[in-house]
């Protein structure tokens, strides 16, 4: 069957309504045609809420209908009752546009609210459209198009083993579609940590993002000219309230396509400072130094927030050391989440843990470890000593106890340094839960706070400077300035 141009589909629909077509709806259009066209068959639209992309999508699934009536086309939404909305609107179409005629079936079991199945020449056991939530089962399915409609809401992304989950399920989708298929998501960003993110986010182990290799097409409501996308409905006064009432980052996620967190969060991570240089230790003149590139570091503090650390249960155990300059700036070098094995029956999980802390502060040259002895803290110490005169590591062991409230401790810590930006990290932190915890951290919610509890925990400390014993003369010297002796004459004897 013959048909006009999908823009002309489009254009003929909202005349027949009694509607325009705004320059952002014929552009998502023309933008469908022409991937359909080349057979380019993995797409994401992202469009401003409110903007008639849904209604885009449903006319476009009309459209290739009318043009090859056996194609079936399965639509995933977040819910079911989402994804029937779909349904229903490719229907409401089909039965009342010009270019459709004959493709509504007699028989009305084949015109139902979540499924139905146009007069198409072929014997298939699909139907032309059916509508699924991103928790049904869909083994068995068969489909030339998914369509990806808001899989991606709040309920489904706002915590990390929900945006796991979410990207299992749609991993399903391969088995779905028929060899040549069509993926398209259509949707707007509601996590730092979306599906539709175009760059890997380290922090939570991606290497590529998970839409790697999709034609893309991003409609914001303001463009880089500071103009509005669909001025008739979205004046910029109406776009100024709208900012007002919803917030910065609720905006920003739905109305500019930024992946941010809406929820407002108290820490940005995008105010931490990124390097990647190396620690570096040398000797001048029998002077030790220790320096990041050509600053010279003065300080360190160094804070382990114990846990038993078991592989993906209850809280992380996390050591964290943090370096000072002589400008007063902070670069936070190392963070790690330490996990004991339970498969080793030779090693109690606390030696374990210890070994790991033992061998971080050899590895960064820490002159001391604050150990926080809050429940499991407090049987540490002496195990933790142990570990270090057993690996030849000149390091003292700080017993701290921690008494006021963890959420405001964290507060206290980051707010005047990042808000200064004296908060440096190195890149190996950017690979690890740490920036994650950073961004989705409310004050009061149950959210993972383990290594902002450690950072925290070294910012808030004043700088180490103890002197290092020397018992050992292979031990390394000291590389913080004022450490050494000194020698002063003197014109009476003791």
């Amino acid at each position: 069957m013959k048909t006009a141009n999908f823009p002309e589909f489009v254009w003929v629909w909202n005349q027949r309504q009694g509607l325009g077509t705004p320059h952002h709806q014929l552009r998502m259009a023309r933008w469908l045609a022409a991937r359909w066209h080349g057979r380019e068959r993995e797409l994401l639209l992202m469009a401003f809420r409110a903007s008639g992309k849904s209604t885009i999508v449903g006319l476009f699934c009309a459209w290739v209908l009318a043009c090859d009536p056996d194609l079936r086309i399965m639509v995933l939404a977040a819910d079911l009752a989402l994804a029937k909305k779909m349904v229903r609107n490719v229907k409401r179409i089909i039965e009342r546009h010009p270019l459709t005629p004959g493709l509504k079936p007699k028989r009305r079991d084949q015109w139902a609210a979540d499924q139905f199945t146009v007069n198409r020449p072929g014997e298939l056991r699909d139907p032309s459209m059916v509508a699924k939530g991103i928790g049904a089962n869909i083994t068995g399915s068969r489909a030339e198009i998914v369509i990806c409609d808001d899989v991606e809401v709040p309920n489904t992304c706002d915590s990390a083993p929900k945006r796991a989950d979410l990207r299992e399920r749609l991993g399903e989708i391969d088995y779905v579609m028929v060899p040549g298929g069509t993926q398209l998501y259509v949707g707007t960003p509601h996590s730092f940590y979306t599906i539709y993110a175009d760059r890997p986010r380290l922090e939570s182990g991606e290497t590529r993002p998970f839409l790697d290799g999709f034609s893309r097409l991003e409609l914001p409501l303001i463009d880089g000219k500071g103009r509005s996308a669909w001025p008739e409905r979205f004046p910029l006064e109406r776009i100024g309230a709208i900012r007002k009432r919803s917030g910065p980052n609720k905006f920003d996620s739905q109305m500019m396509l930024r992946p941010v967190n809406i929820a407002d969060g108290r820490l940005d991570p995008d105010r931490l400072r990124f390097y990647e240089t190396e620690l570096a230790y040398a000797e001048g003149n029998g002077v030790p130094l220790l320096s990041l590139g050509e600053r010279r570091m003065v300080s360190v503090s160094c804070w382990w927030d114990p846990a038993y650390g078991a592989p993906g249960k209850g809280d992380s155990s996390v050591v964290a050391a943090l370096f000072t300059d002589a400008e007063g700036f902070y670069w936070l070098h190392r963070i790690r989440y330490l996990e004991h094995d339970p498969a080793r029956t030779d090693t109690d999980e606390a030696t374990q843990l210890c070994r790991q802390v033992a061998q971080f502060a050899a590895e960064l040259h820490l002159p001391a470890v604050q150990l926080e002895t809050n429940g499991l803290g407090r049987f540490l110490p002496g195990l933790l000593r142990r570990e270090l005169a057993a690996a030849a590591v000149s390091c003292a062991v700080i017993e701290i106890t921690s008494k006021r409230a963890k959420d405001q401790r964290i507060v206290d810590a980051f707010d005047a340094v990042l808000a200064a930006g004296a908060l440096h990290a190195h890149r190996s932190v950017w690979t690890t839960p740490f920036i994650a915890e950073m961004r989705e951290w409310r004050p009061g919610n149950k959210c993972r706070d383990d290594g902002l509890d450690a950072v925290a925990g070294c910012l808030l400390s004043q700088p180490v400077r103890l002197s290092r014993p020397l018992a050992r003369q292979t031990r390394e010297a000291d590389w913080r300035p004022g450490t050494g002796g000194v020698v002063a004459p003197a014109e009476f004897d003791l």
